[in-house]
């Protein structure tokens, strides 16, 4: 599944593209994705204008003067810059043709666990978006926060930290570099977990999602940012998929355990 880096890579791919461009037609072949695609959806943005592109958590928010397009890529879904006069595949599902040229935009999502929704008023009141956690690239995430939500919690820090209504966006490759790089260990109860060691988890949460934006994400199957290109952060995994593989610090293997129906991947000795 996409993860933040992943959703940011396309944002800002997307952006020289469809920023203040004129939407002169929305064509959608499927209507059937997460949620049914609105009935409305092509005659309300024919013949108006992207303001704005932003992200809130994996959620891409396409702003015009008279709402919201909130998209989300679902387990396998992109959103790619196209020629128009090129045929679309059988999962191009939903198609923005762009003013001024042959440009446009294609939804492809093959799983169809993606969705197009359209919400008029601020978008951070919508029931998807409104019980979401603090950005953890923004300045109010950082130990403090951590400490005080996890005081009280049996549950392992990995899955705290996966914690949408906590911290939005850290799925599961990001959460298990980072508490690698902070060398605690996946299965440490969150309230056990001293206040020194959170600021350390937040700064190198931080730190793995800027190399991993860096990086233009991880490639996740058919992952392709906004410019048609494949992430390249997988290649500089300390843990994640490596089972069995020697750590890159202390050479003991890397071992793996399943964490809410997820797999997490450690190292034994520098993680405790």
């Amino acid at each position: 599944m996409p993860e933040l880096p992943e959703v940011e890579v396309t944002r800002r791919g997307l952006v020289p593209v469809m920023e203040d461009a004129l939407i002169e037609r929305v064509i959608v072949r499927n209507r059937s994705l997460r949620w049914p695609v609105p009935d409305l959806i092509e005659t309300l943005l024919a013949g108006r204008i992207v303001r704005a592109i932003e992200r809130r958590a994996k959620y891409l928010l396409f702003r015009f003067d008279h709402g919201t397009m909130i998209v989300h890529l679902g387990m396998s879904g992109s959103l790619r810059p196209v020629d128009r006069r090129s045929p679309p595949t059988p999962w191009d599902h939903v198609e923005w043709q762009l003013g001024g040229g042959e440009r446009a935009v294609r939804l492809r999502d093959p799983r169809r666990f993606g969705s197009v929704l359209w919400h008029v008023g601020e978008p951070g009141e919508h029931p998807l978006l409104a019980r979401l956690g603090v950005e953890p690239l923004s300045p109010a995430f950082d130990g403090e926060l951590l400490y005080r939500a996890s005081r009280g919690r049996h549950s392992a820090v990995k899955v705290f930290l996966m914690d949408a209504a906590i911290v939005v966006g850290v799925g599961n490759i990001y959460a298990s570099e980072s508490l690698f790089r902070a060398g605690i260990h996946p299965a440490t109860a969150a309230g056990r977990i001293r206040r020194e060691r959170y600021d350390r988890l937040a700064e190198v949460v931080r730190a793995t999602l800027n190399d991993a934006l860096a990086a233009g994400g991880s490639t996740l199957r058919d992952f392709v940012g906004g410019d048609g290109k494949p992430g390249y952060f997988q290649q500089s995994y300390f843990v994640y998929g490596r089972e069995g593989e020697p750590c890159l610090r202390c050479a003991r293997p890397i071992r793996r355990i399943v964490q809410g129906q997820r797999s997490s991947f450690y190292c034994p000795s520098c993680q405790h």
